[in-house]
């Protein structure tokens, strides 16, 4: 990571807070003090973070993006720390209207999961839960099929 990348990222949040109505500008504002405690962090993470001294563990990124109602997938992406493309939003992937050549089937309750990250000893009453929840026909497709009962 470079300096540009942590003043760009820095100056983000900064914009943010202030959005949000932290007074971080003002030495007496409390800006700083509050959105580290509303957050669960250190204050000092927070000053050294808007003094581009350094970039905010994945902890404290994951507690400011709640604060500032912000994904934590954008916080990742504008820290510098991820791109796009290696953080990719199963949302998109989920809803795409027509399947891709490379993935042209609806995936398994068991691939949601796993995009999810529904841990492994969860996965089997995420799919009892969320079968009860899909149209009939549905169960005649792959989304389904890894549990469904014969009638």
């Amino acid at each position: 990571m470079t300096s540009q990348d942590l003043d760009a990222f820095a100056a983000w949040v900064e914009d943010l807070m202030r959005d949000r109505g932290y007074d971080i500008d003002s030495p007496r504002g409390g800006g700083k003090s509050r959105i580290a405690d509303e957050a669960g962090v250190h204050r000092a993470a927070v000053t050294r973070l808007l003094q581009r001294q350094s970039m905010p563990d994945l902890e404290t990124t994951r507690r400011l993006a709640r604060v500032l109602g912000v994904q934590v997938r954008e916080m990742l992406i504008r820290s510098g720390r991820l791109t796009a493309e290696e953080l990719s939003d199963p949302h998109d992937y989920l809803t795409s209207p027509a399947p891709s050549a490379e993935f042209a089937r609806r995936p398994t309750l068991e691939e949601v999961a796993d995009l999810l990250g529904v841990p492994a000893d969860r996965r089997e009453m995420f799919v009892r839960v969320v079968e009860q929840f899909l149209p009939n026909d549905a169960h005649d497709e792959p989304m389904g099929a890894a549990t469904t009962t014969a009638d």
